[in-house]
């Protein structure tokens, strides 16, 4: 029962944040083009719940050809992120360190493919090299905030990353939720984290493409 009332305030406030905060969201899109141009959404295939893709919506912060700036860079993982990125706009910038780059999410919580509170969804490439112990993540709705982004986000690594999310699954409550939502406001003006060096994905990518 208690998972259908998640549900449920789940896409009513998903409804009534995307209703309020509209004007709000128009003036970022208005940003993004005045800073970098056009597109200001970004839609990108993510794993939902039980590994099922789905695209998932989010501003754009980064130079249009982020990927393709990532390898010049000689990121092996394009998807990562480094300290001081030069592929971060001025407005991506803000945007990250406030999370408001997530708000379009909010229509993906209004479809059933996300809530408001669960393990952050990951690209489905990655989920492919996942171990098993680590598709426990997968066992529920992925979420806007969780437990891994209140506890250090990509200032932490992927190992805590997939600790952090299997013991939200198996210790879920609306308690639980509500705490993390708590802790996700009173964070939202904290400086930009400084993210660790994503080695785990590279690795098992280099290590899949060599089976």
């Amino acid at each position: 029962m208690t998972r259908v009332v998640k549900a449920v305030a789940d896409r009513a406030a998903a409804a009534v944040l995307l209703l309020l905060f509209s004007p709000f969201l128009f003036t970022i899109v208005l940003w993004i083009w005045l800073d970098d141009g056009r597109p200001a959404l970004l839609s990108q295939e993510r794993a939902g719940k039980d590994g099922v893709p789905f695209r998932m919506l989010k501003f754009r912060t980064m130079v249009r050809d982020a990927l393709e700036a990532g390898r010049r860079l000689g990121l092996e993982d394009p998807w990562g992120v480094l300290p001081d990125d030069p592929r971060i706009t001025r407005s991506g910038r803000f945007l990250r360190r406030t999370s408001l780059d997530e708000l379009p999410q909010l229509w993906n919580v209004l479809r059933g493919e996300m809530s408001l509170v669960g393990p952050r969804p990951d690209v489905v490439d990655q989920v492919a090299n996942y171990r098993p112990a680590e598709r426990r993540r997968l066992d529920v709705l992925p979420g806007i905030t969780g437990l891994a982004q209140v506890e250090g986000r990509d200032e932490i690594p992927w190992e805590e990353r997939f600790q952090l999310d299997a013991f939200y699954v198996e210790n879920w409550s609306l308690r639980l939720d509500a705490r993390i939502l708590v802790r996700t406001f009173t964070e939202l003006g904290r400086p930009e984290p400084k993210p660790v060096e994503d080695r785990l994905n590279a690795e098992r990518a280099k290590a899949a493409k060599g089976r």
